[in-house]
């Protein structure tokens, strides 16, 4: 008997386990995608004469793309499945980021609109990332499993700032801002060679055993997601309808928005903050801004645990989700405490702090993994990923037109700690009971 438990305990693969490592590096690369404009931002102030709001309005146009795609782009992982959807994903947003690094030789006007446009193209091409990889975790990870999975993909935006910051930031103090953009889009192609090798639907791969499949079906993994459907079994429009007048998902959807839009803070404005406010050096810059970065990515990974640990110990489902978000998101307003000192090391500190709230409260993908109807989960989080990226848009504008008017980041400050709050009580007031929600069926 003993003989054959070891057997059958060998022949249990961990392949989801390796899936969420690759889903975790190219979300790390995804988010470093979106910062490279930020790090490079100064010399590329410089050298093109950009003035703050210019550059708010070439950072919101990644936003905008990100933003309209959408739906679009979680109707067409619901239809055509996580993998294919991903590739083309993938492969293009590299494409888009390295020719970012080639507009330096054109007229200073047309390298301002190839800017913009590239960085719409950005947006365009990363809308289905984060859809996919809610996708994919409900797929390969049982229900026991798939907050903590969530949270490590979420808590890759926080490693990639704590890598790639400096990363950047030297690469552009050695060589140029021009060799960020190539340098990232290389990374890109590699990695999508790396995804359509290797990963694939549960029932298609050829790593994992039928006991890891079982293990994952049994404990509620949709494992058949992305089986082949006919026309009729996609996803229906009238979904959305149901899905926008669910004072839950509304609570959930609006609680993304103020929450990234501290997310937004840290990928556009932070660095440039510490270079005009604060007086740093590029380089010192890249360094500092990994700081807050590693405590929201300890932040983000100790919030999904702490929540699966209050649900062991038998709390309810609500309570769980909820306690870490309220506690993260106090943590978070304390950035707006920055404005009463010019000390560099209370600063960062106090960003540091702000940034693990953060992390801690971010919930929102392990959430939606438990609220999201079944039949739509692609679309569901496309919806939630799209509240939260309006504040890709709003973000980096209203800041610009704060820090022109009042020459200083104060009140940019206030609006992002109070954002935090809001976000906050969207799960206090709002969302009420956190629970699976049911769609009334369609009619063919």
């Amino acid at each position: 008997m003993a003989v054959e438990t070891s057997l059958l305990t060998k022949k249990r693969t961990h392949v989801r386990f390796y899936v969420l490592l690759i889903i975790f590096i190219i979300t790390a690369v995804n988010y470093a995608d979106r910062v490279t404009l930020s790090i490079a931002g100064t010399q590329v102030s410089k050298e093109l004469g950009l003035d703050v709001v210019d550059l708010g309005q070439i950072f919101s146009a990644f936003g905008i793309a990100y933003l309209v795609m959408q739906i679009p782009g979680g109707w067409l992982l619901d239809k055509f499945g996580s993998i294919k959807v991903y590739s083309f994903s993938l492969f293009f947003w590299s494409l888009f980021t390295l020719l970012q690094g080639f507009v330096g030789g054109l007229s200073i006007s047309a390298a301002v609109l190839s800017l913009f446009m590239l960085q719409f193209l950005l947006g365009f091409a990363e809308a289905p990332a984060f859809p996919a990889n809610a996708r994919v975790v409900a797929a390969w990870f049982p229900a026991k499993e798939r907050a903590t999975a969530s949270s490590i993909f979420n808590a890759a935006q926080y490693f990639s700032l704590a890598i790639f910051s400096p990363f950047l930031g030297w690469l552009v103090y050695a060589w140029s801002w021009k060799h960020v953009f190539i340098v990232m889009g290389i990374i890109g192609f590699i990695l999508t060679f790396v995804w359509t090798k290797f990963v694939h639907n549960p029932f298609d791969s050829p790593y994992a055993s039928k006991e890891e499949l079982d293990y994952i079906e049994q404990g509620g993994g949709v494992v058949n997601m992305d089986q082949k459907k006919s026309a009729k079994q996609g996803p229906k429009w009238n979904y959305v309808k149901q899905l926008l007048t669910s004072r839950m998902m509304l609570g959930i959807f609006f609680g993304q928005y103020f929450l990234n839009t501290i997310t937004w803070f840290f990928l556009t404005w932070f660095p440039i903050y510490l270079v005009h406010d604060k007086g740093m050096t590029i380089m010192k810059v890249g360094l500092v801004a990994s700081i807050p970065a590693i405590c929201g990515f300890l932040g983000g990974i100790s919030g999904g645990m702490v929540s699966d640990l209050l649900l062991k110990r038998g709390c309810s489902l609500t309570f769980a989700r909820k306690a870490p978000i309220v506690f993260g998101m106090l943590l978070a307003s304390t950035m707006i405490l920055c404005n009463y000192t010019n000390n560099t090391v209370l600063v960062v500190a106090m960003m540091a702090l702000a940034f693990f709230g953060k992390g801690f409260g971010a919930l929102g993908w392990p959430v939606i993994a438990d609220t999201a109807p079944k039949e739509v989960i692609g679309l569901c989080g496309a919806i939630f990923n799209m509240f939260g990226n309006v504040a890709s848009i709003v973000t980096p504008l209203l800041i610009g037109y704060l820090v022109k008017g009042l020459h200083s980041f104060n009140a940019a400050l206030i609006f992002v700690g109070c954002s935090a709050l809001m976000s906050m009580l969207c799960y206090l007031l709002v969302v009420g009971k956190i629970q699976r929600l049911e769609l009334k069926k369609v009619p063919e």
